[in-house]
């Protein structure tokens, strides 16, 4: 049996630690502003590193914690309300790929899960075409 790359990460406990100081590095660095603000529309940061986790461990290989509680795992369907730039999309990754250099994931297989979020990221960026009431909020901000 071939291990997956949660396996490799260390397992579920090593996750939860990625997607803790993920979003520590989002709350406290000034380029996860935006992505605070994103959050704040929906539930709210707390919840989102829960669902986080959530699909994280699906995605990496894992139980498919998301899936199960919410029928499906469209990372499109799941953003397709969210106004996302560009910069926004470059800000998630640039703290992903510290968040996991901090917590000293390295190898193959993390390039492998860089280049991977890269795509998926890069694919979200919607330039606040939204569905949903949070199309006029972007030009709020």
């Amino acid at each position: 049996m071939t291990d997956t790359v949660l396996d490799k990460m260390g397992g579920e406990p090593a996750l939860k630690r990625l997607v803790e100081h993920f979003y520590d590095l989002v709350e406290a660095r000034p380029e996860g502003a935006q992505i605070v603000r994103l959050h704040m529309d929906g539930h709210g940061i707390a919840a989102t590193r829960e669902e986080q986790f959530n699909f994280l461990s699906g995605f990496f290989g894992g139980r498919h914690y998301y899936k199960e509680r919410h029928g499906h795992m469209n990372v499109k369907l799941i953003h397709e309300h969210i106004p996302i730039l560009q910069e926004d999309a470059e800000n998630w990754l640039a703290l992903m790929d510290r968040a996991l250099a901090d917590l000293g994931h390295s190898g193959a297989h993390i390039e492998r899960v860089r280049a991977t979020l890269r795509r998926v990221a890069l694919a979200l960026v919607n330039n606040g075409d939204v569905v949903g009431e949070q199309s006029a909020r972007r030009d709020a901000v």
